[in-house]
């Protein structure tokens, strides 16, 4: 079994949202590439990073935190959210995602 630990990124913090309501967001900490650092170290493989601004609007927001992820791991990072055109799968690569 593979285990993806997951970064879901809102206002550029780790967050998570509860029972999917972005009213109810509980913040984990202000440094998305920390945190990704964080799970390399434990052990993480592979590394989802969700884009919640861009889900909710429809366009990448976090691009610059993302990159920032992929510079910071030596493992692949994987992306989701706001990702509704060729030219937004073009920038989550130009980011660095696998």
């Amino acid at each position: 079994m593979r285990i993806y630990p997951a970064i879901d990124i809102k206002d550029g913090k780790c967050v998570r949202l509860f029972k999917g309501q972005f009213s109810d967001v509980t913040v984990y900490g202000d440094s998305p590439a920390k945190m990704a650092k964080k799970w390399e170290s434990l052990g993480g493989e592979y590394i989802h990073v969700v884009d919640l601004d861009g889900a909710l609007k429809g366009h990448g927001v976090n691009a610059a935190k993302i990159k920032e992820i992929c510079e910071s791991v030596n493992v692949p990072v994987q992306t989701g959210g706001g990702i509704r055109t060729m030219e937004d799968i073009e920038a989550k690569l130009a980011c660095g995602i696998d």
